[in-house]
């Protein structure tokens, strides 16, 4: 019996394919910067793998314009089918690797700074206790910040405020949580629960600079209450916002739990603001990810749980899709 032919494969091409991923990574940002980044190497290596890759390939894939890179005819042709490959050979080395293993990896989280003194610990512990295989890297940043690293995909994971009652599709909401007037000790317009948005009229204020969602949320409600806001001084420093009304008679616009220690301590005074309430939610994004997927899936989970643990504690409330993740 004549024994079977072996299969014949002449894949010259691609037995790099480091070079294909950054080739897809650069389609689908549209920048080499951008694609540097999310791809944690060098601008310079990129640029020369791109280089080999075209002249092997016979044909430019990329044309460069004023605003980045576009795919060229030749490229949009090769895109899909690329990517399709390297999605597959993704798959069998997760298939090889086994659904049974323990998720493992680097995951990066991109949080704004009023949430992350309150996350980062307790997040850090549980993923320490319960996946110590996953290794936990914490982007710090402004909401503008947050944004762009997620739009880059340098995070796999976003924390951040929203302002507007319906979320962007792909995010989930962790939290509910309304504004306060922060004062100091002793403060009398803050000694009160609850203090009606028109009292803000001409109070000496810390405000972040623009754009800022809650610059933005409380210069549209002063319009509305016809009332005169006071930026005192702008700053987007947390540490300043928190430690000036403790000592200079100013005023600031936050969440209970940007300030829950010093509330508890006594050395600052808040009061929730209502007629209107100014509410925001914690909301989570996660990005096209190069860190392992069972890795996010994971934090993400440990996310949902502390967050609901930190409104029976009474930092937000909870949402109702958050209650159901």
């Amino acid at each position: 019996m004549i024994p079977a032919k072996p299969t014949e494969f002449k894949i010259g091409l691609f037995t790099d394919l480091a070079r294909w991923r950054a080739f897809v990574a650069i389609g689908e940002l549209g920048s080499l910067t951008r694609a540097a980044l999310f791809l944690d190497c060098n601008q310079s290596l990129l640029s020369r793998q791109l280089n080999v890759l075209e002249r092997d390939c016979g044909a430019r894939l990329f044309n460069r314009t004023g605003r980045g890179m576009e795919l060229s005819e030749t490229g949009q042709q090769l895109f899909s089918r690329v990517k399709a490959l390297l999605a597959e050979a993704d798959q069998i080395e997760q298939d090889i690797r086994g659904e049974s293993q323990e998720p493992a990896g680097r995951v990066t989280l991109g949080v704004l700074p009023s949430i992350s003194q309150t996350l980062t610990r307790p997040l850090f512990a549980r993923l320490r206790k319960n996946w110590p295989q996953i290794k936990l890297k914490i982007l710090e940043g402004s909401s503008g910040q947050v944004e762009e690293w997620l739009a880059d995909a340098r995070v796999d994971i976003a924390i951040l405020y929203r302002y507007s009652p319906s979320l962007p599709e792909h995010e989930d909401a962790l939290a509910i949580v309304d504004s306060y007037l922060i004062g100091g000790r002793g403060d009398r317009l803050t000694a009160t629960e609850e203090l009606p948005f028109r009292m803000l009229d001409n109070v000496p204020l810390i405000v972040p600079s623009a754009p800022n969602g809650l610059r933005t949320a409380l210069d549209s409600l002063a319009r509305q209450q016809r009332i005169t806001l006071l930026p005192a001084i702008e700053a987007d420093s947390l540490p300043l916002q928190k430690s000036l009304p403790a000592s200079e008679g100013v005023y600031t616009v936050l969440p209970l739990h940007s300030v829950w220690d010093e509330v508890a301590a006594g050395n600052l005074q808040a009061a929730r603001i209502v007629e209107p309430s100014m509410q925001r939610t914690i909301a989570m994004a996660t990005a096209r990810t190069k860190s392992p997927a069972r890795a996010v899936k994971a934090a993400t989970t440990e996310i949902h749980t502390l967050f609901h643990e930190f409104a029976q504690a009474g930092l937000w409330k909870h949402t109702d899709k958050a209650e159901q993740a």
